[in-house]
Parts: C-alpha cells; sequence; structure tokens
C-alpha cells in the first residue's frame, strides 16, 4: 500500500485525486492537543509510513496526522519474511518486522522540505543491537537530528517485535532515556511535545507508575497502546499459531484492553493530559469508544488493512453526525 501511495504521490494532481475521494472537513472534526490544531482527531500509527515516505499521500486522505517511523539510528532490515500474517478469523495481524526501517539519515531526506500543512510525529526507538546501557544515546540522536523535521516525538519504550529483552519498566529506566530528550529542548527556540508510547502487556501498576512520570516530568502526554504478545481471546487454533510462530498481535483482540488502559489513564490524569488511543480500533464505533474513554486524538493502523483506507472518511462521517445531533438536542433543551 505504501508503494502504491509513493506511485499516486508522483502523478500530478494525485493528492488532489485522493483529497477528492476520500477526505471530510467539517468545523466539528477539529482538535487542539499539544498546542497544535488538528483538522481532525484520526491519525496514522506508527508502522504504516515506517520511513516518512506517504505522509503527505495519508493527509490528503483525510488523516488529520500522521506518526511515521519506528525510526532508529540506524538502518536495520528487521526479521526475515514473512513476518507479517493475516489471521482474518480475528481480524488479527501477527507481525514480528522488527523494526524494519532505513535509519535516521533516509528519514532526514524525507522529512526536512516543508510538510505543506501535515501534522508530522516521529515515533523514535534504539537499534535491535544497542546494549541496554547505551539505549538513551540511540533515543536522543534520533530526537536531536529530527527536532526541526518533526511536530512532536512518541518515545517508544514498549518494545519490538525481535523479542528482545529490553522494555524499560521501572521509573528509573524511563527516566533514564526522557531526561535527555528534556534537556536538549530546553536548549531549542521552538518547543516539540514529547509523548511516551506504551505496551498493551503492562500491569495496571505499571500503567499507573508510567501515567504518574507524565504528571511528574515535562512529559507532554502518552500514546496508548502497542500491539500485545497475548494470544488471549484469539480464536484461530493453535496449530495455525504455532505455525506463525512469534509475533505481536494488534487488531480487534487488542480492543478492549486498549480502550480500558486509556480510560486508566485519563481517569488518573484527571484529564489534564492529551491521550493518543491506538489499538483495535476497526470500525467507527471503536473510535468513538476510544474517544469516549478519554482520547484526546486516536490513531488506526490494522482497521485500515481490513476496512480499507475508507476508514476513515466513515468514521469522520459518524463523529460529524454525533456533534450534529448533540448540537440540535442541546438548541432543543435551551428552547
Amino acid at each position: 500500500m505504501v508503494f502504491m501511495l509513493r506511485v499516486v504521490g508522483h502523478i500530478p494532481a494525485g493528492r488532489w485525486f485522493l483529497r477528492k475521494i476520500y477526505a471530510i472537513e467539517h468545523p466539528s472534526l477539529e482538535r487542539e492537543a499539544f498546542g497544535m490544531h488538528f483538522k481532525n482527531p484520526i491519525g496514522v500509527a506508527a508502522g504504516f509510513d515506517r520511513n516518512g515516505e506517504v505522509y503527505r499521500e495519508l493527509s490528503a486522505m483525510g488523516f488529520g496526522f500522521v506518526e511515521v517511523g519506528t525510526i532508529t539510528p540506524r538502518p536495520q532490515s528487521g526479521n526475515p519474511r514473512p513476518r507479517v500474517f493475516r489471521i482474518g478469523s480475528d481480524k488479527a495481524i501477527i507481525n514480528r518486522t522488527g523494526l524494519a526501517n532505513k535509519g535516521l539519515e533516509y528519514a532526514i531526506e524525507h522529512l526536512r522540505t516543508p510538510h505543506e500543512g501535515v501534522i508530522v510525529g516521529c515515533n523514535i526507538g534504539k537499534n535491535t543491537i544497542t546494549p541496554i546501557e547505551e539505549q538513551a544515546a540511540d533515543y536522543l540522536k534520533v530526537f536531536r537530528n529530527l527536532y526541526l523535521h518533526a511536530d512532536y516525538f512518541t518515545v517508544n519504550v514498549s518494545y519490538n517485535t525481535t523479542f528482545k529483552e529490553y522494555v524499560p519498566q521501572t521509573r528509573e529506566s524511563i527516566t533514564e532515556i526522557l531526561q535527555p530528550l528534556f534537556e536538549f529542548r530546553r536548549g531549542q527556540d521552538q518547543y516539540r511535545p514529547i509523548l511516551l508510547k506504551i505496551s498493551p502487556d503492562l500491569s495496571d501498576e505499571v500503567i499507573d507508575m508510567m501515567t504518574d512520570i507524565m504528571i511528574e516530568t515535562p512529559l507532554d502526554g502518552i500514546v496508548a497502546t502497542n500491539a500485545t504478545t497475548s494470544r488471549e481471546g484469539l480464536t484461530t487454533s493453535d496449530k495455525t499459531l504455532n505455525n506463525i510462530g512469534q509475533g505481536a498481535v494488534s487488531g480487534a483482540p487488542l480492543t478492549k484492553r486498549a480502550i480500558e488502559i486509556v480510560a486508566r489513564i485519563h481517569a488518573r490524569s484527571k484529564g489534564t493530559y492529551p491521550i493518543i488511543g491506538v489499538g483495535g480500533l476497526m470500525t467507527p464505533e471503536d473510535v468513538k469508544a476510544m474517544l469516549d474513554a478519554g482520547a484526546t486524538l486516536v490513531q488506526l493502523y490494522t482497521g485500515l488493512i481490513y476496512e480499507g483506507m475508507s476508514l476513515v472518511r466513515h468514521t469522520c462521517k459518524m463523529l460529524i453526525a454525533e456533534a450534529t445531533n448533540t448540537d440540535n438536542s442541546t438548541s432543543d433543551t435551551k428552547q
């Protein structure tokens, strides 16, 4: 799909054509978050445009923002193919890409030109081969070099699908990664929001700790969640799953847990911090449930694979209809 969007982007009036087919604009869709104005609350999750190659095309299709990456300092090819498996009976995907991307320098080439009004976030991570004791330097290198080329940053501390054991789950390990980013930002003329992306596999106690870190530090928000290593809720046979092997699950099996986590973060932070809700958003109704749980913005990924790019259009239509009905109800009440 990324390849096709790249082709369309090189066709004269290609983005105009995408905009005519997919995009919907309406004042009720607009949102303010992180000091930025979003044309709508629906974004593309990291993992789709890994290298920042098609964010303009995705914006033309009606998305309010695009998060590119995960971007690591050095290119990494990821795990051997096949590494992405569609589980149709569960409306899920199992992937073990291993944060495959073309690295920092390649991303800079694509992101350094003006974004033409597109809000672009950068999801940043460490290279798989980087030792734990050096991981903070990886995050800082990507952050520092892309600082002027992105609108916000998401620090990916969930895990990658190579299943290397480097998931930081203590306050000290998280602070070790975040503090150099805060210090660098303090010395800049322009402010870039910093968000933390967390795993759905964390215990409620650790999620509370992550929320407290957001409240107690200069962190600007949380992205919840990533894919899950759990196989709970899958109806696919054990034989099929064993044949696929390791991988992170995204899609419908994640919906309930992702919404629960967002609601928990929203309640603990008393609704005072923006949350980007992602995970298992397969239908417009799922998006509404996530927003109702306290998400300020949402991101789609697996839902696009199963429902197609028209999902953003259908979701925008539903949100407009809901806002219109609410306005009418309020007007009737006042009368």
